[in-house]
């Protein structure tokens, strides 16, 4: 009976060690500023797939772009930031749902509302492994020669928003 009690009491704790670090990488992401060009990507556009859409149509602006799904919860919860940001108007926001059904993210836009000035759809993954994804969601701020300035891997916060992103873009006057 004891090694039940101690093997379950390893086990919640275990699952408690767990627990925390998932809700802490979910909200804490990690930030990386070191200047490296943005790889190339040409993606058929959410609304449109015999459009394309590659980050080469934006040089010469700065830009912000989120990389989403509608299956990943931490995306909803800066969701209402990333409408801040769009909100804000000193740069625009595009948009990749990454390796999500078309009809499940054209869907979830129609739920919470589209800050993005264009999606674009990666159902198969590609961006993730050319753009060193560790997950969704993820935020890059490329500047007018194509070089991504700033990079958050997990949720945009309001406090990043306010404190790093939002003095960025206007220095590189989006």
């Amino acid at each position: 009976m004891k090694r039940h009690l101690a093997a379950l009491a390893l086990a919640a704790a275990a699952l408690a060690l767990l627990a925390a670090a998932i809700h802490l990488g979910a909200r804490g992401g990690a930030v990386r500023t070191g200047a490296r060009l943005a790889p190339h990507f040409s993606l058929p556009q959410l609304g449109d797939p015999a459009q394309r859409f590659s980050p080469e149509q934006m040089r010469g602006r700065a830009w912000v772009l989120n990389v989403w799904a509608s299956w990943c919860a931490p995306c909803r919860e800066e969701h209402p930031v990333l409408a801040e940001l769009a909100r804000a108007g000193v740069a625009p926001v595009y948009g990749v749902s990454f390796r999500d059904r078309r009809a499940d993210a054209q869907a979830w836009l129609k739920q919470v509302g589209d800050p993005y000035a264009l999606s674009v759809s990666d159902e198969e993954g590609v961006f993730g492994a050319r753009y060193g994804l560790r997950g969704v969601p993820a935020t890059f701020v490329i500047d007018r020669e194509g070089v991504i300035r700033f990079e958050l891997a997990g949720p945009l916060t309001r406090e990043v928003l306010v404190s790093r992103l939002l003095p960025l873009l206007r220095e590189l006057g989006g």
